[in-house]
């Protein structure tokens, strides 16, 4: 799984606002491809956990609040190299400062509500896919 696969989550805001297929398509078109999907909604227990590592972060408790308020949509994704692909896919955390044609340049409202999370290294994005889904759930090959 590392180095070829990653993970990411349409968050409440743009699965809400009806934006996730927008986001598929555009993550497919930038030729990612998707190996394990779910719709959800994290407890506010699940969304502690998935951001524990932002505990002492002053924005935390603000992440975890948001994270729990409405669905959101965990998909792991394969490509090549796909940690770095995907996080130039959905460019920078502010959409003010995104690159033209990404994921938060095009669907996020602010630095806060950004519609969409993607895993920061290899090791993460293998404990973030293991947090949402199953081995038996993922397709490979």
């Amino acid at each position: 799984m590392a180095g070829n696969t990653t993970l990411t989550i349409i968050k409440p805001d743009a699965f809400g606002a009806g934006k996730a297929g927008k986001i598929v398509a555009l993550l497919e078109e930038k030729g990612f491809t998707i190996k394990a999907a779910r719709v959800m909604q994290l407890t506010k227990a699940q969304a502690g956990e998935f951001y524990a590592i932002h505990r002492e972060r002053p924005f935390y408790a603000e992440l975890v609040q948001f994270m729990t308020s409405g669905p959101c949509m965990p998909m792991v994704l394969e490509k090549a190299s796909a940690v770095s692909a995907l996080r130039d896919a959905i460019g920078a955390t502010d959409p003010a400062e995104a690159a033209a044609g990404t994921v938060r340049k095009l669907y996020a409202e602010s630095k806060g509500r950004n519609a969409i999370h993607a895993s920061d290294s290899d090791e993460n994005a293998q404990r973030e896919a293991r947090f949402f889904f199953a081995e038996t759930e993922l397709l490979w090959g």
